[in-house]
């Protein structure tokens, strides 16, 4: 993420895998930046200068991911050659409109339905433009639900089985909730957990497990919200501590180990079920702050925004083991 006032924003991060990380190839090898070692692979090295530092990611059907440039306000597709396709370019805001904590328009969190439809997150700070957007095959993009202007929506997950999105608003604190189909935009928590501490709070968010998971930024936290029978929120639950400028993250099991992308100081840690971690890939292996995870079978992929680095953007593919 660029700079804000007083220090580069450390991206969405945060990411679930059930075992020990062992890389191989999920792409063809290019050439590498970075001293990686032998078993992790890039799938593709983005260009900065036009703009390519994804934000976070979400996987097709067909082996290709799809991705937020954050700051051009693109939707892309990565095929598995690396190839970079541009979907759609989100609208300018007007002149004047600043985007709180970031102050450049700020493009967040992606999912997929079955459908193919992708929904992802915009913010400018302006009231005409900042919500939840919907693209469909063949479409072109369309905001369907408003959020607030001088928020942050940032992380995004979708509940298949209730037909609700859940948006992590990293500068109000807060999870919102809206029906699939679009409409009102509802609070569904304001826990003082999901607060930000001096810059961003909540911010990767997923379900799992009949619960809402969302990472704290600033508070360096993996927190656990039930989904009540009545489709409220339950009592937060701490899952995990002493995981600073946490982005994104993804389960990779029915249980609740997760990999945590840690934005600044270029690593992947593996969180376990205790709320134990260890770090598993770093910027020796090609990371250059890493914004988020997704994970499929057996491959976690890994994108990163190099927000700090201002090095080399890319996307990595990784093999993990279950142990689950």
């Amino acid at each position: 993420m660029p700079k804000s006032p007083t220090r580069t924003r450390a991206g969405l991060l945060a990411s679930a895998v059930v075992a020990a990380l062992a890389v191989t190839a999920a792409g063809p090898t290019t050439l590498a930046t970075a001293a990686p070692r032998p078993d992790v692979r890039f799938v593709a090295h983005l260009d900065m200068a036009d703009g390519q530092r994804p934000e976070n990611i979400t996987l097709e059907p067909g082996g290709s991911a799809v991705v937020t440039f954050a700051f051009s306000r693109q939707l892309a597709r990565i095929d598995r050659d690396g190839t970079v396709r541009v979907l759609a370019t989100l609208p300018e805001p007007p002149a004047g409109a600043t985007t709180p904590a970031l102050s450049s328009p700020f493009l967040g969190g992606v999912v997929r339905a079955h459908d193919g439809t992708l929904y992802f997150v915009y913010a400018t700070g302006s009231s005409d433009l900042t919500g939840l957007w919907r693209l469909r095959p063949g479409g072109i993009p369309q905001r369907v639900a408003a959020l607030p202007a001088d928020g942050l929506p940032n992380g995004l997950a979708l509940d298949r089985s209730r037909r609700h999105l859940y948006v992590a608003d990293s500068v109000l604190g807060t999870v919102w909730r809206i029906p699939a189909g679009g409409g009102t935009a509802t609070r569904w928590s304001t826990a003082p957990e999901l607060a930000a501490a001096g810059f961003l709070g909540a911010n990767g968010i997923k379900v799992h497990d009949d619960a809402v998971w969302v990472s704290n930024l600033d508070q360096g936290t993996v927190l656990r919200i039930p989904v009540t029978r009545r489709g409220t929120a339950g009592p937060v639950q701490t899952r995990a501590t002493g995981l600073k400028d946490i982005d994104d993250f993804a389960f990779t099991g029915r249980g609740d180990t997760l990999l945590a992308a840690i934005n600044a100081d270029n690593e992947v840690a593996l969180v376990r079920p205790d709320g134990s971690h260890s770090v598993v890939l770093t910027g020796a292996d090609g990371l250059e702050n890493p914004t988020s995870l997704a994970v499929r079978g057996t491959t976690a992929y890994i994108a990163s925004g190099a927000y700090f680095t201002n090095h080399d953007p890319n996307l990595l593919a990784a093999r993990i083991e279950r142990t689950e």
